[in-house]
């Protein structure tokens, strides 16, 4: 075993759950590289400070710059506001450092460019963090699309829903300004990233994106509430997409589903322990979806647990997330998704947004 300094940028809600994921990691999955929480870096030192005194890091510091030109810190994960990803990044990997950096990549399309740019030069690890498609249930659910179970794929029907924001008189606050805090840049990434894993890449979209609230006590809103995208996949298979802020009784709802030509699949977060699969075969009085609880069978469970049905949880996700990182940097071999594999989801966000501005459809190929 090894040990690999890991320096965190951000020390916030993100923050906490890779340092909590690195401080894992090596007991979890018996990683060849263990994680040492060297520095910690947030906006005031003391809130530096106090992140490295709950967090247990080595050291903290109020410079991002810091943290990334000390030589004790070997990784990098950005877990900071959308605008500074592209700097803290591009500092990391000119000095060849390998970075995870949280989703989305950067705060436009131009700094996604840049970032895949910048990886593929440095010719080092890097990752976006899509924590979502890591549950051993939707790893379990790319396995049968890819083995054949369910046929071809014919319709796709995704959703990242939740009502933080479904109350009008909530006040405004840095969710409601910029398009990268609105819905398409917050919470459509993380479908969009599904899509792509599942059915492969995405050949046009037609978007619409809307702000319901445009008032809130405190400010106007300069982003939207809700959108949906109409898309098309090259494989051939129709899909829709919606995304929202202000679903009211949604609380985490990335839920998919997935219908071919042999059978479908379903998935809802909030359940996240359970996949719903549907064979056309046998008699059919007794055809219907099956509901699967995930177990040591399924990919990455039997770590965290040896009973089936007994369930991981949302930093459990993060743990397999910490656990591709380290691989990475261990073997020099790519691990999804990269940084470009995360640009492509900020391509399609920019066509939707595109096509919604336009009112017409918008190729991929254009952005």
């Amino acid at each position: 075993m090894t040990e690999i300094g890991i320096g965190i940028c951000g020390g916030g809600y993100m923050g906490k759950a890779h340092a909590v994921a690195m401080s894992a990691v090596g007991a979890v999955f018996n990683t060849a590289l263990r994680p040492r929480l060297e520095m910690v870096c947030a906006s005031r030192s003391e809130s530096a400070e106090r992140y490295r005194a709950a967090f247990g890091f080595a050291r903290a510091t109020a410079d991002w710059r810091e943290l990334v030109a000390d030589p004790k810190v070997e990784a990098i994960v950005i877990a900071t506001p959308q605008e500074t990803h592209r700097d803290i990044a591009e500092a990391a990997l000119a000095l060849g450092k390998p970075v995870l950096c949280e989703k989305p990549l950067g705060a436009s399309i131009e700094d996604g460019a840049a970032m895949v740019a910048a990886a593929e030069a440095a010719g080092v690890a890097n990752m976006v963090g899509f924590n979502y498609v890591r549950t051993p249930a939707t790893q379990f659910a790319r396995q049968l699309i890819a083995d054949g179970v369910i046929g071809n794929v014919t319709w796709f029907r995704g959703e990242h829903t939740e009502d933080f924001y479904a109350d009008p008189e909530a006040p405004a606050s840095w969710r409601t300004e910029g398009m990268a805090n609105g819905t398409m840049g917050d919470l459509a990434p993380h479908m969009v990233n599904a899509a792509l894993a599942l059915l492969g890449p995405i050949s046009k979209v037609l978007g619409e994106v809307e702000t319901v609230h445009a008032e809130r006590p405190g400010g106007r809103v300069t982003n939207d509430d809700h959108a949906q995208i109409m898309c098309r996949f090259q494989n051939g298979a129709m899909g829709h997409m919606y995304f929202s802020r202000i679903a009211t009784g949604r609380k985490m709802g990335y839920a998919y589903e997935i219908t071919g030509t042999k059978g479908a699949i379903r998935f809802d977060q909030e359940d996240q322990n359970a996949l719903w699969l549907y064979r056309m075969e046998g008699p059919e009085e007794t055809r219907g979806f099956v509901k699967i609880l995930t177990g040591p069978a399924h990919p990455d469970y039997e770590p965290f647990c040896q009973g089936p049905g007994h369930g991981t949880g949302y930093q459990d996700q993060i743990i397999i997330e910490a656990r591709d990182f380290l691989r990475a940097i261990e073997t020099g071999e790519a691990v999804w998704p990269t940084f470009r594999d995360g640009h492509e989801v900020n391509r399609v966000i920019a066509a939707a947004l595109a096509s919604s501005e336009a009112k017409s459809w918008k190729d991929i190929k254009g952005f």
